[in-house]
């Protein structure tokens, strides 16, 4: 065994899933703070393979301070018009000027952007909808400064590319760039599925047959005893709503596809709600020209939305760092968050009779990245097993996890890892 701070303990808490009351929230792609959060991950995982393929390494960057200034619309039924478009702003550092090469951060940035908005919210036409700035200051191009490696206290490996010839990133465990944690937890609750798996699908398959749906979808779930309430809130996009008959139709469909997405998943009793706030007296109803709220009066920001697991989970510990945008090397409020998760979600694959598990990993600056200052991990189990009869199966997934840490950075890199 490594000598890695490894803590295993158990933890005087009911199972999340046996609590009372449960709260869970997701924040659909469409949604301001999660476009905000697209756009900075998009940019950043751009700039790391552009610095790679020009120079080998991933040099200093973040652009997790994006910010989305709301615009106006006017939607009508049978398709309104954007009055004022939806002002976008890519914040953060980037290296520009390495060992004599200029690198065009900031044209790189745009294009990732257009190309991530294109993807992802084909309804917003760039340029017209939606403005896209951006601001990146000069970051330090000394990579033995920025991201300092200690090949000695580390006994990772340096991990072969994708393609088997020249490395493709980081070869070594490089320093944290701060004192700050992450957090993970599993397995997922019943609650925690519907909630993920509702705005997955609504996005995914449904919206491929249903393009009156819009891309701002948000899911609140609440769980009191064996009764869950899935509350949504749906853009509907005003080109493919005829009339208020129509509204009435699209809003029903959405709320029959919800239902039957959650039974899959439970037995509990289920109630969804569609569009609460819809008054149809008075023509107060969710319709969008673009298939955001962004067109009209809510802005956004990188890290006010989903946490790295894909949910906002007012039951477990979070943290609140930004995920999104941060450098995929040595950025703690990244790699911490993406790792934990990833632990507590192999250990519970792994291991039988844990009940509920969480994991906090906490950095130190300064200290190689495979070995933080703290790996806590805490365990409910089931009945009749005790922590003691798990430790030393727990612990070494654990170690193992730690000492693959750069398949994180590799991960995200490539483009294999959400973080939102």
């Amino acid at each position: 065994m490594s000598e890695r701070n490894i803590r295993i303990e158990s933890v005087d808490r009911q199972a999340v899933e046996d609590q009372d009351v449960e709260i869970v929230e997701r924040k659909g792609i469409g949604h301001p703070d999660s476009i905000c959060d697209g756009i900075a991950e998009s940019v950043a995982g751009a700039l790391a393979r552009e610095y790679i393929d020009r120079v080998g390494e991933v040099l200093h960057f973040n652009t997790d301070e994006t910010q989305l200034v709301a615009g106006e619309a006017a939607p009508a039924f049978g398709g309104g018009e954007v009055v004022d478009p939806i002002y976008l702003l890519i914040v953060g550092r980037a290296t520009k000027h390495y060992e004599g090469q200029t690198i065009p951060a900031e044209t790189i940035a745009l294009r990732a952007a257009r190309e991530y908005l294109e993807s992802e919210i084909p309804q917003l036409t760039v340029g017209e909808d939606i403005v896209v700035d951006v601001k990146l200051g000069e970051g330090s191009g000394d990579l033995q400064e920025v991201f300092g490696e200690d090949d000695e206290a580390s006994d990772t490996d340096a991990p072969e590319s994708a393609g088997g010839d020249e490395p493709s990133g980081p070869v070594s465990v490089p320093m944290a760039n701060d004192t700050s944690f992450g957090v993970g937890h599993a397995p997922l609750t019943e609650t925690e599925e519907i909630v993920l798996e509702t705005e997955r699908r609504l996005n995914g398959e449904y919206a491929d047959e249903n393009p009156a749906l819009g891309p701002d979808v948000k899911i609140m779930g609440k769980r009191e005893g064996d009764t869950i309430d899935v509350t949504v809130a749906a853009a509907m996009v005003d080109e493919y709503i005829p009339n208020m008959d129509g509204y009435v139709e699209a809003v029903e469909s959405v709320r029959e596809f919800v239902d039957g997405v959650a039974r899959d998943l439970t037995d509990r009793e289920v109630n969804v709600y569609v569009n609460t706030a819809d008054d149809y007296e008075e023509g107060s109803i969710y319709l969008t020209v673009t298939g955001t709220s962004a067109e009209q009066g809510d802005d956004g920001s990188v890290g006010r939305g989903n946490r790295a697991n894909g949910l906002i989970t007012p039951n477990r510990s979070m943290s609140m760092e930004a995920t999104s945008g941060k450098n995929p090397v040595n950025h703690i409020g990244k790699i911490y968050n993406l790792l934990s998760t990833e632990i507590a979600e192999e250990v519970v694959d792994e291991v039988d009779g844990i009940r509920d598990l969480r994991v906090r990993l906490l950095s130190q600056i300064g200290r190689p990245i495979d070995r933080p200052h703290v790996a806590d991990v805490q365990i409910v189990t089931d009945d009749g097993v005790a922590v003691s009869d798990v430790r030393a199966d727990v612990e070494p997934i654990v170690d193992r996890e730690l000492a693959d840490v750069t398949e994180i950075t590799r991960s995200v890199i490539e483009g294999d890892l959400s973080t939102f």
